[in-house]
This record gives structure tokens, C-alpha cells and sequence, in this order.
């Protein structure tokens, strides 16, 4: 369910309406106050503050007679409530700048929904697959807004937040940061879940190339004072603040371009579509201008992501990656020339182009690989560290740390380059006299710092230094430098040197933070750990990353360890290896987990036992992700640890779940049916829900296709999952924190401990995803409203009728259909039975290009492209007359008639039908060869003879004239003339939808 859906849930059910607390006269002095508050020129509190206080209070609990908290009743008074908050927005003309700068999160949410749900957006519906165009302007605007806004969610999200010194704690108000963090949190989990489907959306609007309206505070009147008029006034063409079709195309482009670049840092090939639509952008802006109504853009940030886009995205344009600095150090530093990137750095102490803060990311990188081992650019950051000093020194800026670190002990080649980094950096003749005094004081300051009279000898007698310096300020220095006493030894440094200072305590354990969030080698962790409780014992280290998310299930046990130390090694161990685990660096997972499970099994025989278990779950998924992708079966020791974890029965072990979901999910894959029908404690079916539900789906899939009476696990399954499906009131959310598709309820069989639906997608093995998918289609089509059924394999096994038809959560089968198939077809993108399927699902969906799109991959992939025949349980009767119909709804009546051809008996009604349509979006009388039936072709000749039509006549006539169609051939001949002209036209059919 999407987040929106889930979000106007509570809005849009039918609950009854409890008193309103307030007289209607208060809410009608409140709305007329804030009409008057929001025409004055400077409003105290600014508007948008109004939306958070009229939300809150639309949203505060309500008490029942019993003293119970009830969700906020929906009625007048909360609906009125919201309606101010809305308009509020719509008087701020919806801008997401302003709303996101003022509002938070999980606020601008709960408005934004409203929108929806006051647009008239049908509820339970994902946007991806509602058509813009058929929208009301004022629905498609709330749509575009709400994905705007996730989208732009998820890249601010991406971005380093300064965290605010907390004041003096408050155990209320505490609370509540924390609970508005977890939902924040809860809400940007969906929105980056649904982030393909927002981008989806947005790039649809990208084609809509027609005007849209926003809502104003008139519109949002007419809505709430006339419900009945829902096609009237407030969803005409005129209605609302209206947004050019150009101006939405700006603001879509930038966000589409932000959120690309955003996922550029993992995948480089989106880099190009960010260029292209930041590029796109900056068309619109230089066609129409800056100013609008509706938004407005940051130049200087677009400026910034078109130039790192230049940079991050290779051309063929030698002249123009040349023409650009950016591009040529990227290059270098991608390709290894770093003696290029240095004279990138001395040419550009010239002209000045470079920023500042570009010179010293470049530097810090170069120091970082230097400090991962390469010798090698030592003397690179040394070179690149003395161009940027003289550009600062040029600017009159100050001279940074790292340059008199490098400087501590000078050499004749330091000195060389140096000179040689300042003779390049000034021209003399042209430069300005401050900018020779700013060159002049560096220099000589040099010499005074430096201890070495040799050095300064080098320095005071270069060229430059002679232009630069007058003759008696030269004799002046030198003469400072000979007066010290030859009895200091000049090769050592001051004693009091600003460098001899040690680095504060908070210095160094902000260094020692740092090392230990990037660190995954055990052993550096330890040691970072040892070090920073020597130096406090004030703070808990395990909470200084919140990336560091261990499952409360292991957390409550960890938090109860008394040492310090050993709780925060731990923690972090664990939280470490389950990251790596997540983003499949299974190597150091695996030497994470060893080490927690040597410290842990000194003192806590239970932390040992969930180490083990979860070390099980790390070897399932290397193997999988291994040498299980060739087919190699796993080791039989693998399969032992397997099923004694699933037979364990120590007390008191914290568990996860998902660990049973992996275990009874890889027995399936690998066919260890024998084991889990046969073999399996009886004790373990009945207290493990996951081993009774792979018991019965693999006692299912040892009988198929076998007799009816040989069919009772069948029958066994389809009520466990029936009785999984029943409607209850909440969503349950497991200790793994994933929620459930489907709505809990408490079944006897314990199926609904959390999200049971992942269950499924661990599986591999074909023939149980085969039996689970055709389960639920089963499941699906049992629905009595259902017009179009789906079709599966083996789906006559299951029951065809429910008692209990109102108790199923039919919503929530119906998007679980979808994600099985989905999954099924990554799986194994070439099985024709799950792509029936999606077209099936696409077809009763009313997406009839995406459906024929699966109808003829189906077809493609079990006939060699269509050159041999087509099984004909694939493309039954009824996939015929779905393609049929799909033809006929996309005004392709010359492909209907064609198509009426492959069934069995030919529909002559039909195919007549089709051809007397005169407006047929597709090729028509080119499509005649394809025609193999000569009624259909002589009904042809007729109705273009009719119409006077002679050109389309002749090529029926051509056709019909083929000696192949002759009637009195043989049958072989007709059936080969009829397979022939299937190929091809099949074949231009999949060129047309592939």
C-alpha cells in the first residue's frame, strides 16, 4: 500500500461523526480571523505556522465514554479544521520551498494527503498507475505536488544535518523529538521504497505539455461548501491558480535532475540523465525567465549541478573537455596524471578560476590515497599544497595548517618549486603594486621563518625576490638573518613551535569518532574503542552513528551488558556486520560476527547462540549470492545447521524472523521436500508457523499435477493462507520493523508474527513460486467483482469458492499478486506462464499496451521470436480475445481483425466490425498480406469497392490472389500459407510493443 493510500485511509473511511467540541459560531469567527490574518502585509505567526496549529488540533485523539484514546473522529469540526490548514497553503500558492523550509516532515505529509484526498484522487490507487491526462487539472496538480515533494524529501535527506545542542533535558519534550524522528524516519522508509514509482510520475508529467491548476482558497470554498459538485466548477479547466505547462516542466526537470544526481553516487550512468534534465532546466529558464508564480529555482545551486555534471559525465568533445578545468582534473585524478594536475593548479594561479573550496577538496583527496599507502603522491600533495598557498597568498588570504606542517623541514628541490610555483603565479608587468607587495611579504616572511641560512640565501638571491624587494629591505633582512648567534643550531626547529601544542581532548576523540564509524576491521574497532574510554567514561560510543541499527529483539539483551566497554564493542560489531550483510559485503560480515562471537562466548551463552544464528543466516545468503547462482548445491553441512536451527529449542534465545523465513525459504529452493514433509518434527510443524506453511508448500508441489484426490495439502494451504488474508483492523509490525502488506490478524496458527509476505521472496525454486503465485491468483479471482479473471499454471487445484468472502483483505492480495510476479519474472524473466500473468494483471488494470507488451513476450519467448508455433496452451482462446480486445480499445482494428483469425473458429462478427472502422490507429492496408482467411479478405474487397476506394482494394485483391490461399490446395499448404503469415505479423506485432 502506498504511503499516500495509507495516509487518507483514516481520512476517507466511514466512521461515525462524534460531537464537535467547538460551537459552530467559534469555527466561524476562526475561519473569518483567518482570512483577515492572512491579508495583512506581515501576518504574526507567519501563515504557515497556522498549518501546523490547525493540523495538530485536527489531529489531537479523541476519548470514548470507556476513557479509551480513539483515533481522531472524523467530523465536521476536524474536517473544517483541515480545510483551514489547506487553506493556509493555498494561500502561500503551494510552494514547496517556503512549506519545507517551515513545516517538518511528517507535517507537510499529513497536508499534503489532505490535498490528495480534497483533489478527489482515488484512494488505495498507486499514482504510477493513474493516467495524468485523464485527470481533472486540479487531481494531476495534487498528484505532480505530492511526488514533488517525496522526491525532493529523499534527496534532502541525503544531505548532512548539523545536529542542535540539546538544552537542559526535559523527559516530555524528549519524547516527543523522538517520536517525531521515528515517524520522520517511518515516512522517508516508504517514500524512498516508492522512489521509482514517484520518478515514474514525474517523467509522465514531463509529456502531459498542457496547463494544470492548483487550488486557491475560492476552490477549496466550492469543494467544501458544494460536495455535490464534483465534475462541476472546482475540477473544470478554469478552476484555481493556473500553472503553465512550462513552468511545471521547469520545476519537474529539477527535481528529476536532483534526485538522478542524488543516485549517480551509486550508479555513474544516471549521471546523464541528471545532465540532461538540469540542462533542460536551464532552457526553460533562459525561454521564460526566473520569476513565477508558482516556484521559484536557486540559479547558483542549478549552476552547481550543471557544472558537476560536465565534469562527472565523459564527452566527445576533446575541445570542449579541454575547454573546461573542472573536466581536466577529473580526468587526471580518474587516469592517474598527477604532473598534469599540477600544472592544471600553476596555470590557474593566474587566472583564478578555481574556487577555493575546490582546491582544497582536490588536496584532501590527494592526501587521503596518500595516507592509504601510495607513497608516490607525497610530493604530489606537497606540489599541489605550495600552488594553492601562493593563490591564497595572491587573494590575501590566509595561509592554511597544512602548508607550514609540509615546510617544517624544507629542501633545496621544496625551495625550487616553490620559486618556481611564484614566478608562474605573477606577471610582473601587468600585475598590480598590491599585488606584488602581497607576493613581497610572503616571500619575505619565508626567510625570516626559516632557520637554514642556505635556504634563505636561495630564496633572497632568486630573481623574483630581487624584482620584488627594494635594495634596502633586502640588506635589512639579510643582515637580521647573519646577527643570530652561531651558537644556535639552526637545523632544529623553535622550541616553543605553535606545533609542539598537543591537540585537545575533544579533538582527538572527534578523530578517534570518525575512524571508528568508518572502520570495519574488528581488531581497529577494539583498539579505537580501548582508546576512547581511557579518555572518557562519560559517553556511550555504540550511539554515535545512527546508522548503527541493531534489531530491538538483540538490542534489549546487548543494552543489558554492565561493562562499557564490551556493551559498546558488541553493539557495534553487531550493528557493523548486519550492515555489511545488508549491502552484501559478505567478507568483512563474516569477520565481524567471528569477532563478536569470540567476545561474546566468554560470558553470555545467549549473545553466543544469536551469534551462531545469525552467522547461519550470513552463510545462506554467500551461498545464494555465490555458488548457489550457478545451481551448485550447498554443502550438506549447511543443510544439517539449517534444520538444527530450525529444531532448537533453547529458552529465553531472542530471534529474529526473518532467520525462519531464510531457513524454510532455502530448504524449498533446494528440494529438501523429503525433509519437510516427512522428516520434520511434528512438535516443530505445530509451534513454527514458517515450517507448517514450507511443510505444506512442499507436500503441494511433490503432488502436482497429480489426481484430485490426491490433493488435500492443496486444500490444507489455501485455508492456511485464506485465514492469513482475514481482515483485522491494524497493520502488525514485526521486531525486524517491515510491515505487513496484509492486515494483521491473530490466527491460531501464529502465521502473523510480522510481515509474512516476505516469506515468498527469498523463494527460487519454480515450481513452489509457480504453486505460491497460482495460489494467490486463485485467491484473487474468487473476488466477486471481479470482471477480468488472471490465469496461472495449475490453478484448478485450489478451491473455487470462500465461506467468509467479506473476511479477505482482497486490496491486499491483489498488490501481493503483483509483487509475486514481479519478483517471479527477476527471477526468471522467460517463464510464459508468470508473463501471462502480468499481462493478465495489466489487462484487468485497463493497460492494454503494457498487457499486449507481455502477451507477445510470452508468445516471443516459447516459440524461438516466432518462428516456430506458438504452444497453444499459451496462447489460449482467451489470451486471444484479451489481445483482441486490447487492439480494439487502442483503435487498432486492422491488428482485430488479424487476430480473429487465431482462434479456433474464426470471429467473423468481430473481424467485419473492425474493418467498417474507418479511424484505425494502426497501418491498415499494409497489414492485408498478413490475412490468410478469404472471407475476411473478400469482405475487404467489397467495403473498399463500397467506400470507392479503389488503391486499398487492389492490395486485397493482390492478397486474395495469392496461389497459396487457393481453396482447393491441400491442407498442409493452407496451414503452412497461415503459420507463415502468423510469423510475420506476430513478429511486426512485437516490434511494435518490445
Amino acid at each position: 500500500m502506498s504511503a499516500e493510500a495509507a495516509d487518507r485511509e483514516a481520512a476517507t473511511s466511514s466512521r461515525p461523526c462524534t460531537p464537535p467540541q467547538t460551537s459552530w459560531f467559534e469555527f466561524v469567527l476562526e475561519e473569518a480571523l483567518l482570512e483577515q490574518h492572512l491579508q495583512k502585509p506581515s501576518p504574526d505567526p507567519p501563515p504557515v505556522q497556522l498549518i501546523v496549529q490547525f493540523l495538530e488540533q485536527a489531529s489531537k485523539p479523541s476519548v470514548n465514554e470507556q476513557n479509551q484514546v480513539q483515533p481522531p473522529p472524523d467530523n465536521k469540526r476536524n474536517r473544517i479544521l483541515k480545510l483551514l490548514a489547506l487553506k493556509v497553503a493555498a494561500h502561500l500558492k503551494w510552494d514547496l520551498d517556503v512549506l519545507e523550509k517551515s513545516l517538518s516532515v511528517p507535517v507537510l505529509n499529513m497536508l499534503l494527503n489532505e490535498l490528495l484526498c480534497i483533489s478527489k484522487v482515488p484512494p488505495g490507487t498507486k499514482h504510477v498507475d493513474v493516467d495524468l491526462s485523464s485527470l481533472p487539472p486540479t487531481t494531476a496538480m495534487a498528484i505532480l505536488l505530492y511526488n514533488r515533494w517525496a522526491i525532493r524529501t529523499i534527496v534532502q535527506s541525503s544531505f548532512p544535518v548539523k545536529q542542535v545542542k540539546p538544552g537542559p533535558p526535559q523527559l516530555n519534550v524528549m519524547n516527543q523529538i523522538q517520536q517525531e524522528k521515528e515517524l520522520t524516519e517511518n515516512i522517508l522508509k516508504v517514500l524512498k521504497e516508492q522512489a521509482a514509482d514517484s520518478i515514474l510520475v514525474l517523467e509522465g508529467a514531463l509529456k502531459l505539455n498542457k496547463d494544470l491548476y492548483v487550488h486557491t482558497i475560492r476552490t477549496l470554498d466550492l469543494l467544501a461548501m458544494e460536495p455535490g459538485m464534483v465534475n462541476g466548477e472546482t475540477e473544470s479547466s478554469t478552476a484555481g491558480l493556473k500553472i503553465s505547462a512550462e513552468e511545471i516542466q521547469c520545476q519537474v526537470c529539477y527535481d528529476l535532475g536532483a534526485i538522478y544526481f542524488q543516485q549517480g553516487s551509486t550508479n555513474a550512468a544516471v549521471h546523464e540523465k541528471a545532465k540532461e534534465k538540469f540542462f533542460r532546466t536551464k532552457e526553460l529558464i533562459a525561454k521564460n525567465g526566473s520569476s513565477s508564480l508558482h516556484f521559484t529555482i536557486d540559479e547558483e545551486r542549478l549552476a552547481g549541478y550543471c557544472q558537476a555534471c560536465e565534469v562527472l559525465t565523459s564527452s566527445s568533445d576533446d575541445a570542449s573537455q579541454q575547454a573546461t578545468p573542472y573536466s581536466q582534473i577529473h580526468s587526471c585524478m580518474k587516469s592517474g596524471k598527477y604532473q598534469d594536475l599540477v600544472k592544471i593548479f600553476l596555470e590557474d594561479n593566474l587566472t583564478l578560476s578555481l574556487p577555493e573550496q575546490f582546491r582544497q577538496s582536490v588536496l584532501r583527496e590527494l592526501f587521503q590515497k596518500a595516507q592509504q599507502g601510495n607513497d608516490a603522491l607525497d610530493e604530489v600533495c606537497f606540489k599541489v599544497c605550495v600552488c594553492n598557498t601562493v593563490c591564497d597568498v595572491l587573494q590575501g588570504r590566509i595561509i592554511d595548517i597544512q602548508f607550514c606542517q609540509l615546510f617544517l623541514k624544507p629542501s633545496k628541490e621544496k625551495i625550487d618549486f616553490l620559486l618556481e610555483v611564484c614566478s608562474g603565479s605573477i606577471n610582473l608587468e601587468n600585475a598590480s603594486e598590491e599585488l606584488k607587495r602581497k607576493m613581497a611579504a610572503f616571500l619575505k616572511n619565508l626567510c625570516l621563518g626559516m632557520e637554514d641560512l642556505q635556504f634563505v640565501f636561495m630564496i633572497s638571491s632568486h630573481e623574483l625576490f630581487i624584482k620584488l624587494l627594494k635594495d634596502d629591505e633586502r640588506k635589512l633582512l639579510i643582515d637580521q638573518m647573519r646577527k643570530r648567534s652561531p651558537r644556535i643550531n639552526l637545523c632544529t626547529k623553535p622550541v616553543t613551535s605553535f606545533y609542539d601544542i598537543p591537540a585537545s581532548a575533544s579533538v582527538n576523540i572527534g578523530q578517534l569518532e570518525h575512524q571508528l564509524i568508518l572502520s570495519v576491521d574488528p581488531w581497529r574497532i577494539r583498539q579505537i574503542l580501548i582508546e576512547l574510554h581511557g579518555m572518557t567514561s562519560e559517553r556511550q560510543f555504540w550511539m554515535i552513528s545512527n546508522k548503527w541499527e541493531v534489531p530491538n529483539v538483540y538490542g534489549n539483551v546487548i543494552l543489558g551488558i554492565k561493562d562499557s566497554l564490551t556493551r559498546d564493542l558488541v553493539y557495534i560489531l553487531m550493528a557493523k556486520g548486519l550492515h555489511c550483510c545488508a549491502i552484501k559485503d559478505f567478507v568483512h560480515a563474516k569477520q565481524l560476527f567471528a569477532a563478536c562471537l569470540e567476545l561474546v562466548t566468554e560470558f553470555s551463552p545467549k549473545l553466543r547462540q544469536v551469534m551462531l544464528n545469525e552467522m547461519l543466516l550470513l552463510d545462506i545468503y554467500t551461498h545464494e549470492a555465490g555458488a548457489g547462482v550457478s545451481g551448485e548445491r550447498p554443502p550438506s553441512d549447511l543443510i544439517s545447521r539449517v534444520r538444527g536451527y530450525l529444531e532448537m529449542r533453547v529458552p529465553d534465545i531472542p530471534l529474529r524472523q526473518v532467520i525462519a523465513e531464510e531457513c524454510v525459504a532455502f530448504l524449498l529452493n533446494w528440494c529438501e521436500n523429503e525433509y519437510l514433509t516427512m522428516q520434520v518434527p511434528l512438535p516443530l510443524v505445530q509451534t513454527n508457523p514458517y515450517v507448517k506453511l514450507g511443510q505444506l508448500l512442499a507436500a503441494t508441489c511433490k503432488e502436482l499435477p497429480g489426481p484430485k484426490e490426491s490433493r488435500r495439502t492443496a486444500k490444507d494451504l489455501w485455508e492456511v493462507v485464506v485465514q492469513i488474508c482475514s481482515v483485522s483492523n491494524q497493520h502488525k509490525r514485526g521486531n525486524d520493523g517491515r510491515v505487513s502488506l496484509i492486515k494483521h490478524r491473530e490466527s491460531t496458527l501464529g502465521i502473523m508474527y510480522s510481515s509474512w509476505e516476505y516469506f515468498f521472496f527469498p523463494l527460487q525454486e519454480p515450481l513452489v513460486l509457480t504453486t505460491i503465485l497460482s495460489l494467490f491468483v486463485k485467491l484473487h479471482n474468487v473476488r466477486e467483482d471481479i470482471v477480468n479473471d488472471i490465469a496461472a499454471e495449475h490453478i484448478s487445484i485450489w478451491p473455487s469458492s470462500i465461506p467468509n468472502l467479506q473476511s479477505v483483505d482482497f486490496e491486499a492480495v491483489a498488490i501481493t499478486v503483483k509483487e509475486l510476479v514481479s519478483y517471479a519474472l527477476t527471477i526468471n524473466a522467460n517463464n510464459h506462464f508468470w508473463l501471462i500473468i502480468q499481462a493478465d494483471i495489466y489487462f484487468a488494470t485497463n493497460q492494454y499496451s503494457a498487457a499486449l507488451h507481455y502477451y507477445l513476450q510470452a508468445g516471443a519467448v516459447c516459440s524461438d521470436f516466432f518462428n516456430k508455433m506458438v504452444p497453444p496452451d499459451v496462447y489460449t482462446d482467451q489470451v486471444i480475445k484479451r489481445m483482441i480486445k486490447c487492439c480494439s480499445l487502442l483503435n487498432c482494428h486492422t491488428q482485430v481483425a488479424i487476430l480473429c483469425q487465431f482462434l479456433r473458429e474464426v470471429d467473423y462478427k468481430t473481424a467485419f466490425k473492425a474493418l467498417q472502422e474507418q479511424n484505425s490507429h494502426d497501418a491498415m492496408d499494409s497489414y492485408y498480406e498478413y490475412i490468410w482467411d478469404v472471407t475476411i479478405l473478400e469482405y475487404l474487397t467489397y467495403l473498399h469497392h463500397k467506400r470507392g476506394e479503389t488503391d486499398k482494394r487492389q492490395i486485397a485483391i493482390k492478397a486474395i490472389g495469392q496461389t497459396e490461399l487457393n481453396a482447393s490446395n491441400p491442407e498442409e499448404v493452407l496451414q503452412l500459407a497461415a503459420q507463415r503469415r502468423k510469423k510475420k505479423f506476430l513478429q511486426a506485432m512485437a516490434k511494435l510493443y518490445f
